[in-house]
């Protein structure tokens, strides 16, 4: 079968990478891709700037299956193209997809449908004043976030009322379109962990529970990024609390989409808080994380080619039960200096493989360009994601191997955190 992987980041290297080790795989095309994709795929003729176009050409070169990374092509509806076209695709459709590309609509579709989150109010541009007499009469700390997609970095912790109302009077003029309505609502405290389901919408299958690190900084200090870095599985999601959040938030998540019309198809996202009182919702994305992906599917023993396409043809039932294996990976983010502020691109990397992999570290490219004389440069904040693996259960091994290889990377102005997985440890 012909693939089409949709993204440039190390998530969508993360799927190219797991989907070639199928044996139903055809050829693999990608766009717009990035250096490290292209070890393996091809590159596409079309982007999503001109969706029918997309799909036209994915019809031409006979894609039998298309994978969509990034949440912006899904919240502007291309798996709604794809599907009118009769072409199947991975995700959810733009309705479906509005668990992430709205946090209102997330809040209150949780509230309606019973899932446990965290107590919010909801408000919109010229309401700051209703905001502000909010957040005097609310606990601090509190969370401020911007109602649409904000690349990972709409959520503003405010530990103290002062800081909450610097956000509600900036939230509009930091994330524009995205931070026009926002949402206020208490801060939960516990441990954070992200879980992906895949669904058809009806039924689904989940993946190895995971923990990112999402501040800048060692000791989760500095300014919130997409994901410095992620280890899997996370030892603090159990088997029975996996099994609390496939009763009360996976479950009725579907089943609360199918009852108002958008049923759910492709990854969900669920990233938790484990409080005293059980697991609750932080947020719905629709999509595979980044970057948890690149720590989730190298524990995934089964074909994720199949896996996928069951989500896009409904068939999710039919697989055989699969729970993830034994082993435990480690990825550290090796960032742009000044990420996620002002930063510089086009700085020459070494110390990269040939390949994408050597040995069981494997080199997921994020951020980088292939430059005319064929090195790799810098082209984003986050640039490589480095990802080590262990068959046996020993996070501790798996962080040391993904260290040791990072420290192999240069570039001018380096950047990464140094505690990856510590967590996992305690």
């Amino acid at each position: 079968m012909n693939v089409l992987v949709i993204g440039s980041g190390g998530r969508e290297h993360a799927l190219v990478w797991k989907l070639a080790q199928s044996p139903r795989i055809g050829r693999i095309f990608a766009t717009p891709g990035n250096p490290g994709i292209f070890t393996r795929a091809e590159p596409f003729p079309a982007g999503t700037a001109d969706l029918e176009k997309l799909a036209a050409e994915a019809r031409s070169r006979d894609i039998g299956l298309t994978v969509v990374g990034p949440e912006q092509p899904l919240a502007e509806g291309i798996v709604d193209v794809f599907r009118a076209a009769g072409l199947p695709v991975f995700g959810p459709t733009r309705a479906a997809a509005e668990l992430e590309w709205s946090k209102a609509f997330a809040k209150d579709f949780m509230t309606r449908h019973g899932i446990p989150t965290a107590s919010y109010r909801t408000f919109r541009a010229g309401e700051e004043e209703a905001a502000r007499a909010y957040v005097a009469s609310a606990n601090a700390p509190l969370v401020v976030k911007a109602d649409g997609l904000a690349a990972g970095k709409g959520v503003l912790l405010c530990r103290t009322p002062g800081e909450a109302l610097r956000a509600v009077a900036d939230i509009a003029q930091a994330f524009g379109r995205a931070g026009s309505t926002f949402v206020v609502e208490e801060y939960m405290e516990g441990k954070e962990a992200s879980v992906f389901a895949v669904c058809d919408g009806k039924d689904f299958a989940t993946l190895a529970p995971a923990q990112d690190h999402k501040r800048a900084l060692d000791g989760d200090r500095g300014p919130n990024t997409g994901g410095m870095g992620a280890y899997a599985p996370a030892p603090c999601v159990t088997p029975a609390i996996m099994d609390e959040v496939r009763a009360t938030i996976i479950r009725p998540t579907l089943e609360g989409m199918s009852r108002e019309g958008r049923p759910y198809t492709g990854c969900l996202y669920v990233g938790l808080m484990l409080t005293a009182e059980g697991p609750r919702v932080v947020e719905y994305n629709c999509r595979f994380g980044d970057p948890e992906t690149q720590v989730v599917l190298p524990l995934y023993g089964g074909d994720l080619l199949d896996l996928l396409e069951a989500s896009a043809r409904g068939t999710i039932a039919s697989l055989p039960p699969r729970r993830p294996g034994p082993g435990a990976a480690v990825c550290v983010v090796l960032a742009s200096g000044g990420y996620p502020g002002k930063y510089e691109t086009g700085k020459r990397i070494s110390g990269l493989p040939a390949g994408d992999t050597e040995g069981r570290v494997i080199y997921f490219h994020a951020g980088t360009r292939r430059e005319a004389d064929g090195s790799i440069a810098t082209a984003g904040g986050r640039v490589l994601g480095v990802t080590a693996m262990e068959p046996a259960h020993d996070i501790a091994a798996a962080i040391a191997a993904a260290y040791r290889a990072a420290a192999g990377i240069t570039f001018e102005g380096i950047h990464y955190r140094h505690d990856i997985g510590k967590g996992a440890l305690a």
